[in-house]
């Protein structure tokens, strides 16, 4: 039973690997200087997200229900599993509501800027977008939430 806990544990390695990497990714690319530096970066923010992210928040959740279920852990008796699974589930409407309208924009805004060779201030602009920027902490804060319950289930 104990392999299937590890798999979750491994997944959630993956995710958490992908989250980090398009993280940095992008933070570079927002402060690089010409546009080959930006195509590039945001390139491999890409690759972070096909990758590493959407398959991997898919493997951990997967993961963590066949653990739940071989481990005969219960969300009822085990307070600390259902607050972790909802603040997980509560991650998932960020996807259609915040990142995939609000990367339309900014793949149109990377768009005009390879095609007049530079970074523009619309570029800039995109890369600032508030609700990009705060769905990007309300995700990481509640992924490391979900870390500290995992490892200490305090109740």
């Amino acid at each position: 039973m104990e392999w299937w806990v590890l798999l979750h544990v491994a997944t959630a390695f993956w995710f958490v690997a992908g989250l980090a990497g398009r993280d940095v990714s992008v933070t570079r690319a927002a402060h690089a200087p010409d546009i080959a530096s930006v195509q590039a970066l945001t390139g491999a923010a890409g690759v972070f997200d096909r990758f590493f992210v959407i398959p991997g928040s898919i493997a951990v959740l997967i993961a963590g229900l066949i653990a739940m279920v071989a481990t005969d852990l219960s969300l009822g008796d085990q307070t600390w599993l259902l607050v972790a699974l909802i603040l997980f589930l509560a991650i998932i409407p960020l996807v259609p509501l915040v990142f995939l309208p609000r990367g339309k924009v900014f793949e149109a805004a990377l768009a005009d800027a390879v095609a007049a060779g530079d970074v523009t201030p619309g570029l800039r602009a995109a890369f600032a977008d508030r609700a990009v920027l705060g769905a990007r902490w309300y995700e990481r804060i509640v992924v490391g939430v979900i870390i500290v319950l995992m490892v200490t289930k305090p109740f």
